[in-house]
């Protein structure tokens, strides 16, 4: 597979940025995508969700007040990705709405839609968010909204 560079363009990445700053709009929860190439040999034994739980504290999501971060981590040389909810939304949210969010998401990415697969992931989440984690009237952006791409 392709480096992460040449499957998702700066143009790209900007785009779902901008999602990720739109979606948030509606929301106190906080989104972050992140994109990895490979493994490292350090990774190799961890499971997909092992390794989104990993992303997801070296991003800084673990410190959101009332732990509503979402991350959409993508393993490029698996084809794999997961969505990974903090404990204050995964708590209220129906069982089968993240799975339901990732088969949209594939369907894009087997017609090679890799950007609007992630920005419809993104803004769908966004949706879920701001169901369960309306935006307040003081709702600082805690986290950076740009694509975190390795």
């Amino acid at each position: 597979m392709s480096h992460p560079k040449k499957i998702f363009s700066d143009a790209d990445a900007a785009a779902i940025a901008h999602a990720i700053t739109e979606a948030e709009k509606t929301t106190a929860g906080e989104i972050r995508v992140g994109i990895r190439q490979r493994r490292t040999r350090g990774e190799r034994k961890l499971t997909l969700e092992q390794m989104a739980r990993k992303e997801f504290h070296e991003l800084g999501m673990t410190k959101t007040q009332g732990k509503t971060g979402i991350l959409i981590f993508l393993l490029l040389e698996d084809r794999q990705f997961y969505i990974l909810a903090d404990e204050g939304i995964h708590s209220k949210v129906d069982e089968g709405t993240w799975a339901r969010i990732a088969m949209e998401m594939s369907g894009h990415f087997s017609r090679k839609q890799f950007r609007e697969g992630v920005i419809f992931g993104v803004q769908s989440v966004g949706h879920v968010l701001s169901k369960h984690v309306p935006a307040g009237r003081k709702d600082p952006n805690e986290l950076s909204n740009e694509v975190d791409i390795r």
